[in-house]
């Protein structure tokens, strides 16, 4: 009989958590319902409703991700000073009063603050909630617990994009209006919790005796010294351009310039994508709790190669029905990669973090998928953009086979327990 031990039932994940850890999960649909509602219509609200030019409009839209990544380092070391938990509250309340400025906005200057604000609060609430988590959850939960958190993201913006598009009419601005301010909202609830039931946290860990990183000075200067740090920096740069960057740009372009599907077909995509990660993330949680997470990282860049391939397919077929099932097999198949990086890439981080430096490595790790959303759709708008789709693609499954090369760089700079492998008291691992 095989001594390796079985991972924990998923029914144990709400037992094993903390009672902080309880309430910084219940608010997470309703929170992201309201993100739900006003994803999908950005574009639409401010050209079509507020009569931006289209050409304004994308550079208005570009102005959260600049912001956010200009203003991620600083509030990175913040948080390792005063806190996480009060960075995330500024962030929430600013986070209301941009989204009640978006509902009222009636020309570029007001959307230009209002976008700006969206920007300032992302650079604090990304690795804001990233370093709650780690100063909340021990480390046999956060794997988990990063999983199903992306689980009910999906649900809430899964939700809230049927609920929009049902909800909003071009020829009734109040509608825009309304899922603006009901987005505003939804931002109190997790606002409430930060201020009443978890008042008390900190979220500044403070090193344990033995912590052999409790002599390194929190800076960027030493998280860039961090030799098992930097690949990972470099393959959550990789991913992000492979994958998110490309998920709400260069795939519906190719989709649409070179597979000539409809609309109504790119919606069902992005319903099949969302669908799937929520039916198929526990059941990946279970399945690849204990492995290395480098291992579980390469399979996820085998399964994106075979998400871009399906896509370039499609552009084989144009037109047609074919390409439309091509297109929501790459969008779904893309969605278990989802699955398998999600849970890996921020508990790894987050494990390879010193006490006091959480904020700064979280902050580092945003900062890569940030840029990466950045430099993303410029290359894949320069590419599609002119006429070079097979050379688009070919550069994607090379990015996929990247991503595989850097994640065994990784393999041989982390620890064990940094890898999520489980060991035996003499460090023999006892799964792979």
């Amino acid at each position: 009989m095989s001594d390796t031990p079985k991972p924990p039932p998923l029914t144990d994940f709400w037992h094993d958590l903390p009672r902080e850890g309880k309430w910084l999960l219940s608010t997470i649909i309703l929170d992201f319902i309201g993100t739900g509602l006003v994803l999908p219509f950005s574009v639409v609200y401010l050209h079509e409703v507020r009569d931006i030019q289209l050409s304004t409009v994308g550079v208005l839209l570009g102005i959260p991700a600049v912001v956010g990544l200009l203003l991620v380092a600083p509030a990175g070391a913040l948080m390792d000073r005063v806190g996480a938990r009060r960075l995330v509250v500024a962030a929430l309340a600013v986070q209301v009063v941009a989204e009640v400025l978006m509902s009222q906005v009636h020309g570029p200057g007001m959307a230009a603050i209002a976008l700006t604000m969206l920007g300032v609060a992302s650079a604090a609430m990304w690795p804001g909630f990233n370093t709650l988590i780690a100063t909340i959850m021990p480390t046999s939960v956060r794997q988990r617990y990063f999983g199903v958190s992306f689980a009910m993201v999906n649900v809430g913006i899964g939700i809230g994009g049927v609920a929009g598009g049902l909800l909003v009419d071009v020829e009734r601005p109040a509608t825009f209006v309304a899922i603006y301010l009901i987005n505003g909202l939804t931002f109190l609830a997790p606002l409430a919790v930060m201020l009443g039931p978890l008042r008390r946290v900190n979220g500044v860990p403070e090193a344990p005796a033995d912590d052999e990183h409790e002599s390194v000075a929190p800076s960027y200067a030493s998280l860039l010294r961090d030799r098992a740090l930097r690949p990972v920096l470099v393959l959550a740069f990789v991913a992000g351009f492979v994958g998110y960057a490309q998920l709400n740009v260069g795939m519906p372009a190719f989709a649409r310039a070179e597979g000539g599907v409809s609309t109504q077909a790119l919606g069902v995509a992005y319903a099949v994508n969302t669908a799937l990660i929520v039916v198929l993330q526990l059941v990946v949680l279970q399945r690849i709790e204990g492995k290395r997470r480098t291992r579980v990282l390469i399979a996820m860049s085998v399964i994106w190669a075979v998400a871009w391939l399906s896509l370039g397919a499609s552009g084989m077929a144009a037109g047609t029905v074919v390409a439309a099932v091509l297109l929501c097999v790459c969008f779904g198949v893309f969605g278990l990669g989802e699955t398998l990086y999600q849970p890996t890439v921020p508990a790894m981080v987050n494990d390879l973090a010193p006490a006091g430096a959480m904020g700064r490595y979280n902050a580092a790790l945003t900062a890569s998928f940030q840029l990466s959303g950045l430099v993303g759709p410029v290359v894949s708008g320069l590419l599609i953009g002119h006429g070079l789709s097979t050379v688009y693609i070919v550069v994607m499954v090379v990015g996929c086979a990247m991503v595989a090369g850097l994640t065994r760089q990784v393999e041989r700079r982390i620890s064990l327990q940094a890898n999520g492998a489980r060991a035996d008291r003499d460090g023999v691992v006892l799964s792979v």
